[in-house]
């Protein structure tokens, strides 16, 4: 499975911003996706997650009721809309995929991960 994220770029604060993951492989409607970010001299961190049907997301604390995740299996594509954007949602962002059903916040869990987008929300 090879992953290509998109979609990133400069916003005020308040702003949104929709990034895309398209994925390769006619496996990609099993697989859960993941969303995760990294900022500047921190850790990556888990921002959402979608299993295979849509039917079950997770969210960080952090971006809850600002960030939706989805996904068109017949696109081979994931979303991240993210509305309300705050500086501190500054990073890298990346999407990732695993086989195993469940969503799940763990980064090592995700075999497969795209190379990531920039976004930064200015103040």
């Amino acid at each position: 499975v090879q992953l290509q994220a998109s979609g990133g770029g400069l916003v005020q604060a308040g702003g949104s911003l929709r990034l895309s993951c398209a994925a390769s492989g006619r496996t990609f409607s099993s697989y859960v996706m993941g969303w995760f970010r990294q900022a500047p001299g921190k850790d990556r961190e888990f921002v959402a997650a979608i299993n295979w049907s849509g039917s079950s997301t997770g969210y960080a604390d952090s971006v809850k009721d600002r960030f939706t995740i989805s996904r068109d299996n017949y696109k081979n594509t994931a979303y991240l809309q993210m509305n309300r954007l705050k500086p501190e949602d500054t990073a890298v962002y990346y999407c990732a995929t695993k086989r195993a059903p469940a969503t799940d916040p763990r980064a090592y869990e995700y075999e497969y991960w795209g190379q990531g987008t920039q976004v930064t929300v200015s103040s």
